[in-house]
């Protein structure tokens, strides 16, 4: 698309122009107020104070107060004076400051060049609300510096507004120091960009802004104007502080921090130094030579408009992800805006409905007898396996009694027999465009499956647990995704090892063995499990050399081997060339951070045999999956 319009059209159609304040200066008026529409990842402020230096406002002359509880009387005490004075004041973070946006609209209708001083101006900062004052919209100057997309667009404002000819020099080992700076914002660069991919890039969306940057740049100067000349560059100092601190600081979760700091030595490290060096396989990034500001900004320009997934250390089949990520977000769209009423010979509203909860109703089993659970699969001292299993019964008979009984509601509403309450309603609606309705989501195990597939694979959980029920012992395969709490299991397994062997239970960990898949399953481990029901993305598993390879063209996910799970005292772990490998429920990967320390959506780490080193695969993003999205 961006090539068509460049040809068509030409190159500035598709570029983003740099934010040029001065001009929206030029055009206010002292009775305009001047608004900073936020959008994530942008920091005004940094561009306001340069303004207000270049135009003689620095210092006291522009009082600048975040909004807030307690803040309003300050905010109208500084506007009064600057008034008088002449000077500025910016309002930050109007948005939170809500109860006292009538009387920010009432000075604002109140400003009259008669009554105030030509150069005073009012600055405002505010995400998007919709208790923001209408006047002040209609009336002032409104401003949005949108993130830039593309690594591209992020090296041109670095070198742009960030990197300037006083701040690289005075340097004596200049040299390695540009090296390092033009790595710095090429990193930076890539971390804003990675999020595109969703969880193959990051697990969570992280803001990274241009303050991360300005600050780790001021840090390596400093470093290099202390650094004697025949002293080492303290690159683990220096990656300390910007990937831990900086922009570690951001990071929530653990994963990400490990692959933001693996990131890192790509381009902080020594490594950068020889001009031959290459940031990616295709040889088209780089850092240039030592040379003026103006010749790494010649070479910025140069660079292509979109970068491939290559870039980043990711798969070619991330282009699909991300592309898949986008359209179903247009389509979830188009869904919700989809009428209640039929058009020509379609179903209504009402019979759809009436359709898809008979259905479901009708594929549900009936409830397990739990009472029968607890007799035939007691409390034992020596078999944990039998408390997971009533416990997996309950939560599933409490999960299906939900379902059921919010299935006939809404069936009675529709025929009229009860009112159609909101919550019907909107069970309703969820369940005609195909999505798993919301108290059902709330009351169940994570999953991102539409809704026919979701029913499918509740279907396939109870039928997992019926049959372990009707054998009366567990199955010799347990499949891992079946369960509601994998914890409990995973638990379970660990405390039959640790009380046989008298073991305390915080001394035994998992050792896993990738099973090939003509091993005999016929008969159950002496200890452990061997687990199935896993799926790998961003990577695949050879059967022949019983190692991780890269996926196939196109093939975004694919069947991990039968694992044994084999608890061990964790002082006899074996050590072997391996992948620690993230296991998570849904392809989200994101969840909220646990007490454990790690998101509700992780599992376990699995050792996966691999002939590449670990940073190659976290790179690449590489997780197993318990549960897909389809």
């Amino acid at each position: 698309m961006q090539a068509f319009v460049k040809d068509e059209m030409g190159a500035r159609f598709i570029e983003v122009p740099q934010f040029d304040l001065g001009a929206c200066y030029d055009d206010s008026k002292c009775f305009t107020p001047l608004l900073f529409v936020l959008t994530p990842g942008a920091d005004p402020m940094s561009a306001l104070f340069a303004l207000a230096e270049e135009k003689g406002f620095g210092g006291k002359k522009l009082h600048a107060i975040s909004l807030g509880q307690g803040q309003g009387d300050i905010a109208y005490a500084a506007i009064n004076e600057a008034q008088d004075k002449g000077t500025w004041v910016c309002l930050q973070n109007c948005h939170l400051c809500i109860s006292w946006m009538p009387t920010l609209e009432r000075l604002c209708e109140e400003l009259s060049p008669d009554r105030i001083s030509e150069s005073f101006r009012l600055w405002l900062t505010s995400e998007p609300s919709p208790h923001f004052p209408a006047f002040i919209l209609q009336n002032g100057i409104k401003m949005t510096i949108e993130p830039p997309k593309g690594v591209r667009a992020n090296l041109i404002g670095s070198y742009t507004k960030v990197v300037t000819e006083e701040f690289i020099e005075g340097i004596e080992r200049s040299g390695e120091f540009k090296k390092l700076l033009f790595g710095l914002c090429f990193f930076h660069a890539l971390v804003r960009e990675r999020r595109k991919y969703g969880p193959l890039g990051w697990n969570m969306k992280y803001v990274f802004s241009g303050t991360d940057l300005k600050i780790s740049m001021d840090q390596l100067r400093i470093f290099f104007e202390n650094l004697e000349s025949d002293a080492d560059v303290p690159y683990a100092a220096l990656r300390y502080l910007t990937g831990e601190c900086n922009y570690g600081g951001r990071v929530t979760d653990d994963k990400d921090r490990r692959c933001l700091a693996n990131m890192l030595t790509d381009f902080y490290d020594v490594i950068i130094q020889p001009d031959e060096y290459r940031f990616s396989p295709s040889g088209t990034y780089y850092a240039p030579p030592e040379g003026p500001l103006g010749s790494y900004a010649e070479y910025v320009n140069s660079l292509p408009y979109t970068e491939g997934p290559e870039l980043f250390g990711l798969h070619d089949n991330a282009n699909i992800t991300c592309a898949l990520g986008e359209t179903n977000l247009l389509l979830n769209t188009v869904l919700s805006l989809q009428p209640r009423s039929g058009g020509g010979g379609g179903m209504s509203w009402d019979d759809q409905l009436a359709e898809v909860s008979a259905d479901i109703e009708g594929r549900l089993p009936p409830a397990y007898d739990i009472e029968l659970a607890l007799i035939q699969f007691p409390v034992r001292y020596d078999e944990a396996m039998n408390t997971v299993l009533t416990q997996e019964l309950q939560r599933f008979n409490n999960l299906t009694d939900l379902i059921k009984g919010m299935l006939k509601e809404v069936q009675r509403a529709i025929k009229g027999l009860v009112v159609m309450s909101g919550e019907l309603e909107t069970m309703g609606n969820s369940m005609v465009t195909g999505k798993v309705p919301g108290a059902w989501a709330k009351a169940a195990y994570p999953s991102r499956k539409p809704l026919g597939s979701w029913v499918l694979d509740l279907i396939a959980r109870l039928k997992f647990l019926q049959d372990w029920f009707d054998a009366l012992v567990p199955p010799n395969i347990f499949w891992i995704s079946g369960f509601y709490f994998i914890q409990a299991f995973i638990t379970g397994t660990l405390q039959n090892y640790a009380r046989k062997r008298k073991l305390p239970i915080d001394s035994v960990v998992f050792d896993f063995k990738a099973m090939p898949s003509t091993a005999d399953f016929a008969t159950k481990p002496e200890d452990g499990a061997f687990c199935d029901g896993i799926f790998m993305e961003g990577c695949k598993w050879d059967e022949e050399s019983m190692l991780l390879q890269e996926s196939d063209p196109k093939v975004l996910y694919t069947d991990a081997p039968t694992f044994w799970f084999v608890p061990t005292a964790a002082e006899e772990r074996a050590e072997f060339p391996h992948y620690l490998c993230p296991i998570y429920r849904t392809a989200e990967r994101r969840g909220v951070l646990a007490t454990t320390g790690h998101s509700s959506n992780f599992v376990i780490n699995l050792t996966i045999p691999s002939d590449r080193p670990q940073n190659h695969w976290i790179k690449r993003g590489v997780a197993g999956l318990l549960s897909l999205s389809y």
